[in-house]
């Protein structure tokens, strides 16, 4: 049997027609379009974060504040009677000797008088108040006091004057019969004054000083240094009682010209307050005022039981000036003083500076500390920080962050603190785009 092949004519291919591709050309395809759109999509996100990403914290090289040395002080104090000094906001300089017992004031009752009438009848500055008619009773108290060995100016029935003025005689003459007619003025002739002034010595805490009459010439008005120290440092704080202690001599019709019976008064730094002097004791409550630079200063002190005003000024003046010496003005900072150095990883310098001199006035030889809050500097897009300051309202985009605030050093000196604001020496500069996207692990770090 015969078997007969049959072949087929070659279909000839169509040229519009593509060949299927393989699996391997498919998966290699497949491939490539993955990894271009990874690379866009990798682009797309690197390059915005890069670019527009904060860049990282750069730490402060602090700089070391170093506290001068400085000689202790110690206020001189008498060695009789009692004595105290007190330097106000300076506790450190305080000092006291002598009895702690309350002892005889003498005519510094008048200055507590004052200050009661004053709550009960009140000044302003400038102010004369209202005009006091004179009694008979007014005019019969000097014989009274001259009978004691009181000091004593004219008083006459009938005559006139103002609140102001008889304050004046009774603080600068320290008259007692001008004491005892402002007293009954206020008060009236009897118990009023007595107890007003209790009322008064008890509000503020006065619990060591008994005022018995007004003037101070009964031994029985007492006090302790320490109240007085509180006394004076009330008197200074009434203005129309510390500009009146402050008058050296004046002169009132009717009474004449006299003098502060305070002769310390404009020398030493004295500005007042007042004497006191009974059976042989000489006391003195004063106040004085130092200028150190841009700083001031406000002794209040008191002096009991001197052998005479000589004596007592002599001693005030010894102990003032031990006071004074003991002060020291101390510059803290001066403007454009450098607190920390930063080095950013793009090697830009930039300082943190004060922004102003800053100086404190020092007691003795009262330590000083300095924390600087100055520990790291971060630029983000448009701001950035030092600790807890802001760098100013500059942006990145602009180029450059402001050189505002950056932070602060704080300076303690016993208990008193200065704070001073830290500011960029120049502006932290953006490294740029190039930078950012060669340098990834900095940016990031």
């Amino acid at each position: 049997m015969t078997v007969t092949e049959v072949f087929e004519p070659a279909v000839p291919r169509d040229p519009g027609r593509r060949r299927r591709p393989t699996r391997r050309q498919l998966i290699r395809r497949r491939l490539i379009v993955f990894s271009a759109a990874a690379m866009v999509i990798g682009l797309g996100i690197y390059l915005p974060v890069t670019l527009l990403a904060p860049l990282g914290a750069t730490a402060g090289e602090l700089v070391q504040f170093t506290d001068a040395a400085r000689g202790a002080a110690t206020p001189t104090l008498p060695d009789y009677g009692a004595s105290a000094v007190r330097v106000i906001g300076y506790p450190e300089a305080s000092a006291s000797a002598g009895s702690t017992a309350p002892l005889p004031i003498a005519s510094i009752s008048k200055i507590i008088t004052t200050l009661v009438v004053l709550e009960a009848k009140p000044l302003s500055p400038g102010d004369s108040g209202p005009t006091i008619t004179f009694t008979a009773a007014d005019a019969s108290l000097r014989a009274t006091y001259v009978a004691q060995n009181g000091e004593t100016k004219p008083l006459t029935a009938g005559s006139t004057i103002s609140q102001l003025d008889l304050m004046r005689v009774t603080l600068v003459a320290s008259a007692n019969n001008y004491a005892d007619a402002l007293a009954n003025w206020a008060f009236g002739a009897g118990a009023g004054f007595d107890i007003a002034v209790s009322a008064w010595l008890g509000a503020h805490g006065l619990n060591h000083t008994t005022i018995v009459e007004p003037t101070g010439i009964n031994p029985n008005n007492r006090s302790t240094v320490a109240d007085l120290l509180e006394i004076g440092t009330l008197a200074l704080a009434n203005p129309v009682i510390a500009q009146i202690v402050s008058i050296r001599s004046m002169a009132l019709d009717g009474v004449g010209t006299f003098g502060n019976t305070n002769t310390l008064l404009g020398s030493a730094g004295v500005e007042g307050i007042k004497t006191g002097t009974l059976n042989g004791s000489s006391n003195l409550l004063f106040a004085a005022r130092y200028s150190y630079g841009s700083h001031r200063v406000t002794v209040v002190g008191v002096v009991v039981g001197a052998t005479d005003h000589r004596a007592v000024d002599a001693a005030v003046s010894t102990l003032l000036a031990g006071v004074q010496a003991g002060f020291h003005e101390v510059i803290l900072a001066k403007k454009g003083q450098t607190f920390a150095y930063f080095t950013t990883a793009w090697s830009q310098k930039v300082r943190a500076i004060s922004t102003k001199t800053a100086s404190v006035l020092l007691w003795s030889n009262t330590p000083v500390t300095a924390v600087t809050s100055a520990l790291s500097l971060r630029v983000g897009q448009g701001t950035g920080s030092v600790g807890t300051g802001s760098i100013g309202t500059g942006s990145i985009g602009t180029g450059s962050i402001g050189t505002g605030s950056v932070g602060t050093v704080t300076f303690t000196a016993g208990t008193r603190t200065v704070r001073l604001a830290l500011a960029l020496d120049h502006p932290l500069v953006d490294p740029g785009p190039w930078w950012r996207l060669s340098n990834p692990a900095l940016l990031f770090k």
